[in-house]
């Protein structure tokens, strides 16, 4: 019997999953598409404590041309992490992929979850920036969406889609709006991963806006707690829940945080305001906590400095 799916398996968010599903005693499938949104390399890197491991399959290829109805025969449970991430790349002609791998994968998988006879949960990880500019602070559930990014539309045509399936064909879904996570394996286009290699090279930091906004950001162990919880309360089925790390933290604040991690000072260089990035995040966890047993662990400084570690090892 195969326990698990992790769509995105190589990725930041995914590779965490799988290795502690495997260390959990999990039978699990990975499937990557290895694409060229940032270097395949350090994918490769992600997944290399674990693709030798007996319980481990590592799939190839992408979501949209895989025979998913063979390959969900025995699965218990969906965590389906893949995406075309980032919110600027998401405009123009990068659009295209943003609809193929967020929204049409997701319906795909949706369509085969659907006839898959074991089938327990389908974890889909969806994203704060489904809120766009929110009204309330923290944003709750509740919350009207309003995107202010493409991306931001997919992800939350993508959850959308787990709500129709659910309510339609009684595929046990449960989505996770995930607040700006971080830690090692961070893609390289996430601001830690370039604040902190920045810092290694004597470079300055490049700051979007006047550096006041704000962000609820969250650790890689947290979001992987949220999502085990996800996949095995029962009460989850049907329901979306925000993942944020506990804080609300002002961008410049955050600097002065790093430069004392890194014991040296940083230099910063102020350029104008990204198209299609909200002015603040922050998550209301009330439901997670309650239904989920959700409670973030790891502080902003113990995880940033975790980062760092593992930014050094890998640039050094």
């Amino acid at each position: 019997m195969v326990n698990c799916i992790v769509t995105g398996a190589a990725g930041f968010i995914g590779s965490h999953l799988v290795e502690t599903l495997l260390n959990e005693g999990k039978t699990v499938i990975g499937v990557d598409h290895f694409n060229n949104y940032y270097d395949s390399a350090l994918k490769r890197k992600n997944i290399t404590q674990f693709e030798k491991n007996s319980a481990f399959q590592l799939i190839e290829g992408d979501i949209l041309d895989l025979n998913w109805r063979s390959l969900l025969i025995e699965t218990e449970v969906i965590y389906h992490q893949a995406a075309q991430a980032g919110v600027r790349a998401s405009w123009g002609d990068g659009f295209r992929a943003y609809t193929d791998r967020n929204i049409n994968a997701t319906q795909i998988l949706l369509e085969a979850a659907k006839d898959a006879p074991h089938l327990q949960r389908f974890v889909y990880a969806s994203s704060s920036s489904i809120y766009g500019n929110a009204e309330a602070f923290p944003t709750p559930e509740t919350t009207c969406p309003q995107p202010v990014s493409p991306y931001g539309i997919t992800k939350l045509a993508g959850e959308r889609l787990c709500g129709l399936y659910h309510q339609n064909f009684a595929v046990p879904t449960t989505a996770l709006r995930y607040f700006t996570v971080y830690g090692p394996r961070q893609r390289p286009d996430m601001a830690f991963h370039k604040f902190f290699k920045a810092i290694l090279h004597d470079e300055a930091i490049t700051i979007y806006g006047d550096g006041q906004q704000t962000r609820d950001f969250t650790f890689i162990s947290d979001c992987i707690a949220a999502n085990l919880a996800a996949a095995n309360v029962p009460e989850a089925i049907g329901q979306v829940f925000n993942i944020g790390g506990g804080s609300r933290v002002v961008l410049t604040e955050i600097i002065k945080t790093i430069e004392k991690i890194v014991n040296r000072p940083i230099h910063l260089k102020f350029i104008e305001n990204a198209i299609g990035d909200a002015r603040h995040t922050s998550a209301d966890t009330s439901k997670a906590e309650k239904i989920l047993g959700y409670q973030p662990q790891v502080s902003l400084v113990e995880g940033l400095t975790q980062e760092w570690e593992w930014i050094k090892s890998l640039y050094v």
